[in-house]
């Protein structure tokens, strides 16, 4: 008889969140020792061994553990939702770290720059894991606020300044309004656990107080994704931001966000009894926030004329295509349609982190900021074009590239699941988004440069960096059966565990 495969001990299944953890803690203390040190090579070092090793321990228990360990009376849980969506954190981190390497070259605080890094990353694991809205609450805080400081990093630079205070300002509202949900949540039901929750709704005698509630928790999450109407600070912190901490931004706390809206929404709030008690029917909700939020992301990212300020837009319009998951939910085949966002957004951590690191290479090189900055570009640096050509093309969804297909399998859940107009409006915006995508291409390899680039050095660790994540891209096509059996497996999981 066949026996499932389980962390043991236990605590083990959480060895990504610790081992970024512990990786933050060694690099403060290095700090401490040394706090006037720019040795790159160890600094970088140290960041970029926690990184690969919380990469391969979310890698490990994913292919091996077919079976999910409560901890801490079920405040966490380390299942498969929660080391594939590890495996995309740990990823993002990995490829920010070492395009970092000589984006810093000439800065100060270095060390604390990559714990800054490592904590946001350890808040965002938690955030897959949690299973409380408490633990909520705390791991979204331990993933905000070192993200709020890594956006005003430049302090010399106004813009990034003046980014970080935007964000901060609008964070903290945010925090504010998602706490002020969770009261009310507890204060209908009496329990934060989320299993807890769904038992406790069919029950509640205040469902005015718990569809409020329900509705402030959505914005919280939706700050998080920065889905519209909540994404006025994604264009100004993306665009402010030193461009590895804007690609770490816009692929990995997006996916957070997701990550905990996936677990809490399948878990806590079944749609079924919130209707039935007269509370609020947050299907609607996402499927409204889904459609406003690709038609508003792609239309304002197509008038953009800069390219970071086109990537950020961009990428609110793939925060859309990722609601598909949760505006789906309700439909014939939930597991399908919510595996095939999850697939979406580990396509999109290296499509969209690309993009932003390739822009960071042209602030490297004092390239510019617009789209004719680039013309010509491919003629100096024709390596670094084509694999910007790979992402331009793969974020809009062409064949044969990972964001074709991982776009084919989200809109075909979402008609398998009865919603056909959800997937209508997804693939006229992302025929829109070809639009705005070949500007660059054309830029790079059609236009002619007015003058030739200049530029200085070959930064090897951005370089390297650019050409992971291209490569993972295109390899992504053989290895996307694997990719979505296992998106499918954790999705069918959080299905399975709610009431």
């Amino acid at each position: 008889m066949a026996t499932e495969t389980v962390p043991s001990p236990t605590w083990l299944g959480l060895a990504p969140t610790l081992v970024l953890g512990v990786t933050a803690l060694a690099m403060l203390t290095y700090d401490m020792i040394d706090p006037d040190s720019r040795d790159r090579p160890v600094i970088a070092g140290i960041a970029g061994v926690g990184a690969v090793a919380a990469l391969g321990a979310a890698a490990y228990w994913l292919v091996v553990a077919d079976a999910g360990v409560a901890l801490f009376d079920a405040q966490l849980v380390a299942d498969g939702s929660y080391w594939f969506f590890s495996l995309v954190f740990t990823s993002v981190t990995t490829l920010v770290v070492l395009a970092s390497y000589d984006y810093l070259r000439d800065h100060a605080y270095q060390a604390e720059y990559y714990a800054l890094i490592l904590l946001a990353a350890t808040g965002m694991t938690l955030m897959a894991a949690a299973n409380s809205l408490a633990t909520v609450f705390v791991s979204l805080e331990l993933a905000s606020l070192p993200s709020y400081a890594l956006v005003a990093f430049l302090k010399k630079n106004r813009g990034s300044v003046e980014a970080g205070l935007k964000y901060f300002l609008v964070g903290a509202l945010s925090s504010a309004i998602f706490v002020y949900g969770i009261s009310l949540v507890y204060g209908a039901t009496g329990v934060l656990q989320l299993d807890a929750v769904a038992g406790a709704v069919s029950g509640t005698d205040v469902p005015g107080v718990l569809g409020v509630g329900t509705l402030m928790v959505v914005g919280g999450f939706a700050f998080k994704t920065a889905s519209v109407p909540f994404h006025f600070w994604a264009p100004e912190a993306y665009e402010g931001a030193p461009g590895p901490i804007s690609g770490f931004l816009s692929s990995a706390s997006k996916a957070a966000g997701f990550a905990v809206a996936f677990r809490v929404f399948t878990t806590a709030f079944p749609v079924e009894a919130m209707v039935s008690v007269g509370a609020v029917d947050w299907v609607v909700v996402f499927q409204i926030l889904a459609v406003v939020t690709m038609v508003v992301g792609n239309f304002a990212a197509a008038v953009q004329e800069k390219v970071k300020r086109m990537l950020a837009y961009s990428s609110i319009g793939h925060a859309g295509y990722a609601l598909i998951g949760l505006a789906a939910l309700q439909g014939d085949l939930p597991a399908i349609v919510l595996g095939a966002a999850m697939m979406h957004l580990l396509v999109y951590g290296f499509m969209n982190t690309g993009a932003f690191l390739f822009v960071s290479l042209g602030e490297y090189w004092d390239v510019g900021r617009t789209f004719e900055d680039y013309n010509g570009l491919s003629e100096t640096a024709p390596m670094a074009a084509m694999a910007m050509t790979v992402f331009m093309f793969s974020l809009a969804g062409l064949p044969p590239f990972g964001g074709f297909f991982s776009k084919y399998f989200l809109f075909m859940g979402a008609v398998r699941g009865g919603l056909w107009w959800l997937a209508g409006v997804g693939a006229v915006t992302s025929a829109l988004s070809l639009y705005y995508y070949t500007k660059m291409v054309k830029a790079m390899w059609v236009e002619s440069a007015d003058g030739t680039h200049e530029l200085r050095g070959q930064p090897s660790g951005l370089y390297v960096a650019v050409m992971v994540a291209a490569l993972v891209t295109v390899l992504l096509l053989p290895l996307f059966g694997f990719g979505i059996e296992s998106a499918y497996d954790a999705a069918e999981a959080l299905v399975a565990a709610a009431p």
